[in-house]
């Protein structure tokens, strides 16, 4: 008897997948870069804030590279709860970097010199990060895809951070305020930790709302 195969993905389908590609691309490329800049200029101005914001930038590249390990298959979803327990890990990592980096900050680290380098990589990514989020977000909803969900939760983070991070460089330049972004960083430490574990669980979405969930084509499954 010959096994039944599978019925052709959707070309909405596959225009959706390569959406993904593209987006974590994007996100990956960006994010070496922002991960470059961030610790030179980190180690230049002694800023512990943004030494931890460039490593932040390489958990965000794990993540995203997850994703695109995943959407590199014929058949996405097969990969889907490996690439959500790696995104998991990328969560707590990150909640854990900026967590040990907030508390050295607060606990008596120097007081970083001013940065421009820095205060302008930080208004980039805050103008960048959140596009990057929304796209993915909508595309891995309507596509069904908690992984992509769950990337774009690390990414909207990930502009959290930077906007923590140009505040305390732009408080402690202005003002001496050397403490301001690692009270901001704390909170966003726990919002990550909060999302590591619904990605860890498969909860990064709940409801899809795209209508190509329940397909017989194997791949409409959000979690």
């Amino acid at each position: 008897m010959i096994p039944a195969t599978a019925p052709a993905p959707s070309a909405r389908r596959l225009l959706l997948q390569r959406r993904i590609r593209w987006i974590v691309a994007a996100t990956i490329t960006y994010n070496v870069l922002e991960a470059v800049i961030a610790l030179a200029a980190g180690r230049a101005a002694s800023s512990s804030a943004l030494i931890g914001f460039g490593l932040d930038s390489i958990v965000e590249v794990l993540s995203a590279a997850a994703v695109a390990w995943q959407f590199a298959a014929p058949d996405p979803h097969r990969r889907e709860k490996i690439a959500l327990k790696v995104i998991a890990i990328s969560f707590f990592g990150l909640a854990a970097f900026v967590t040990v980096d907030a508390l050295r900050s607060l606990l008596g680290g120097a007081a970083p010199d001013h940065s421009p380098v820095g205060i302008t990589l930080a208004a980039v990514s805050v103008a960048i990060m959140p596009v990057l989020s929304w796209v993915e977000r909508r595309t891995g909803r309507e596509l069904g895809s908690a992984s992509a969900i769950a990337d774009s939760k690390q990414t909207l983070i990930c502009s959290y951070l930077s906007g923590a991070v140009l505040l305390g460089l732009v408080a402690n330049s202005l003002l001496g305020w050397a403490w301001a972004d690692a009270v901001a960083a704390l909170v966003i430490a726990v919002f990550a930790l909060r999302e590591g574990l619904e990605a860890w669980r498969g909860d990064a979405c709940k409801q899809p709302v795209s209508a190509l969930v329940g397909e017989s084509e194997g791949g409409g499954s959000c979690c």
